[in-house]
């Protein structure tokens, strides 16, 4: 009997511009993407110091629109997007009744009845039969635009400087977490004035037909192409959580740094958030050994939790971790991380672990 194959990986519009530039492939999420191209060191530094550009165009993006847009996404997230005015974006979490996460995600208006929605790539099915569920006796429309976008994320210190010159939009009044249209070099496209880096830029939506042409476009301006290798360290420097590792349908969301995001309002996960977090998230610092997720977090001997993320962080010459610690030994200073049967000191440090 032959074996039924797998469920082929999904391609991004820049996948023969990944192979062109030698990218290293990998799947993720259901999908090929790029690692890393001349190494994962080298596109972090290109990023923290002058600026780098990812593909994201494997993220999900749903148009919300109709009378009762803004009355469902009320309900269906825990942030408060009434607060949102045309052309402004913010961070945002889908929670399950239970109080856990089906995703976390950025919302994005784009007039008084019409949003845009970025989701997770895993994410991309289940997030859309969650939002269609609750859909049911609100005046909206819910359109699927992930296969019309690529999604391009221009960040570090010199984003700006670099795609002033090539656009009609007036990038330097553009305060954190705009939204905005324009052109760059010649194609429309909208901004946004976001990322998961750390460092300023902006992520570029443009249309999957045109995304190669405007990728080698800004390659040839001086962008550092950077794999996903790179977008990890830089994300954990940053303190970003990543949903399958920080968040997940059965972790409180309430344990990470993130309280601010869960408003006082009616949502669907209100009475499970509610709840107190049995565990919180914590920031780990180690002098030499490199740490992964799931290794065990022990403090007085005794296991009292997880890494979630850790890498050694190429900005501050360590190794560094988040993880989910019992919450009565959260405030503790001192842990241990076991790695292959040898307890090694990890000290607690405030999140983020760098901030620009």
């Amino acid at each position: 009997m032959t074996q039924a194959s797998e469920t082929p990986l999904k391609r991004t519009p820049l996948h023969a511009a990944h192979l062109r530039a030698g990218a290293r492939m990998v799947p993720f999420g259901g999908w090929e993407m790029p690692v890393q191209y001349a190494g994962v060191r080298a596109e972090h530094e290109a990023v923290r110091t002058r600026a780098g550009i990812f593909d994201v165009s494997h993220m999900g993006e749903f148009r919300v629109s109709g009378p009762d847009a803004e009355a469902f996404l009320q309900r269906v997230t825990t942030n408060d997007v009434a607060k949102l005015k045309p052309g402004r974006a913010g961070y945002n979490w889908l929670p399950n009744e239970a109080g856990g996460l089906v995703d976390d995600l950025y919302v994005y208006r784009v007039g008084p009845q019409e949003f845009l929605l970025v989701v997770n790539a895993s994410n991309i099915a289940k997030d859309w039969a969650h939002l269609q569920k609750y859909a049911a006796g609100f005046d909206v429309t819910l359109t699927d635009e992930s296969e019309r976008w690529a999604l391009l994320a221009v960040q570090g210190p010199e984003a700006e400087a670099l795609l002033r010159p090539h656009t009609d939009a007036d990038l330097s009044t553009k305060k954190k977490n705009a939204f905005f249209t324009g052109t760059l070099l010649g194609h429309p496209v909208m901004f946004a004035r976001t990322g998961y880096t750390g460092e300023d830029g902006f992520e570029v939506f443009v249309e999957a037909g045109n995304a190669e042409a405007l990728w080698e476009g800004l390659l040839a301006l001086g962008l550092t192409p950077a794999g996903l290798g790179a977008r990890d360290t830089l994300r954990l420097e940053a303190g970003f959580p990543l949903y399958g590792h920080e968040f997940a349908e059965d972790l409180h969301p309430l344990a990470s740094t993130y309280t601010w995001v869960v408003k006082d309002k009616d949502h669907v996960g209100r009475a499970g958030i509610q709840a107190p977090p049995p565990v919180r998230l914590i920031g780990l610092a180690l002098e030499r050994v490199p740490v992964r997720e799931g290794y065990p977090v022990l403090l007085n001997g005794e296991r009292v939790g997880h890494v979630t993320s850790g890498t050694t962080s190429p900005t501050l010459g360590h190794p560094i971790a988040m993880a989910l610690v019992r919450a009565d030994a959260a405030n503790a200073d001192a842990f241990e991380v076991e790695v292959r049967g040898k307890a090694h000191p990890a000290r607690r440090v405030e999140l983020p672990f760098y901030k620009r």
